[in-house]
């Protein structure tokens, strides 16, 4: 871990803040954690810092929406992700944060363009039940969350295509990202991502997690669909030209 000034301490925790706020009310927050976490640590060490605070998100969001996950779709995107993790962890082993932050970018941009398109289709003939875009969210989902924790966009691109209402939103994406971040952990291990340094850091901040998730479920009853879908949309497309620029 790198010595940090106040300034980039204040950076950090409120990144924190706005993650367990993404876990328990709006997902789109998650991406702009990411944008501010690789402004003050490199984006290969910022995945090893965030993962095991994004896992103390994750146990308050399942433990909050535990009952309303569509176990059904998750089950159709797990050996898919799987896939992407697998690939991921390969990548990171081989490109540097310059190429990993164009890539990710790159890629969702390309599910903002899709999930537009697809609003277009209406419900009925959503993207979103296609067997080969299950297959593809959930490749990009895992290749993206190992390489730069970034998958939360896809997810959410992916299940408001699927027409969840709000509670399934949150309790599916809930239950997918405790699952697939578990999953990462011994990658990550392995790549050096994480360390006893990033255990202790995530030991020391954890409360603005909890804090941010406490926020999130105060405010989620409040929050209108076509509001919740405007700015998880926004909050991806300023993330991914933050990072290819």
């Amino acid at each position: 871990m790198p010595s940090l000034d106040l300034a980039q301490w204040a950076i950090l925790v409120f990144s924190l803040v706005l993650v367990g706020f993404s876990k328990t009310g709006v997902s789109g927050t998650g991406t702009v954690a990411i944008a501010l976490f690789a402004l003050v640590l490199p984006t290969k060490s910022s995945t090893g810092v965030l993962l095991p605070l994004l896992l103390v998100g994750d146990i308050v969001a399942v433990a909050s929406y535990r009952r309303h996950a569509d176990w059904p779709r998750l089950l159709r995107l797990f050996p898919w992700v799987a896939a992407g993790v697998v690939v991921g962890a390969l990548v990171v082993r081989w490109v540097d944060d310059a190429q990993m932050r164009r890539l990710i970018g790159t890629i969702l941009l390309m599910i903002v363009a899709a999930h537009l398109w697809n609003r277009r289709r209406g419900p009925e003939n959503s993207l979103a039940h296609n067997r080969t875009v299950v297959a593809l969210a959930g490749v990009f989902a895992g290749f993206a969350t190992m390489t730069a924790n970034a998958a939360g966009p896809i997810m959410a691109i992916y299940l408001l295509a699927a027409g969840l209402p709000v509670l399934n939103f949150l309790g599916t994406s809930a239950w997918f990202f405790l699952t697939i971040n578990a999953f990462k952990v011994p990658f990550s291990v392995a790549l050096g991502l994480i360390t006893p340094a990033t255990l202790a850091f995530a030991a020391v901040t954890a409360p603005a997690v909890l804090a941010g998730a406490a926020a999130g479920r105060l405010l989620i009853g409040r929050i209108d669909r076509t509001w919740f879908e405007r700015v998880t949309v926004t909050l991806t497309v300023v993330a991914a030209i933050r990072l290819l620029f």
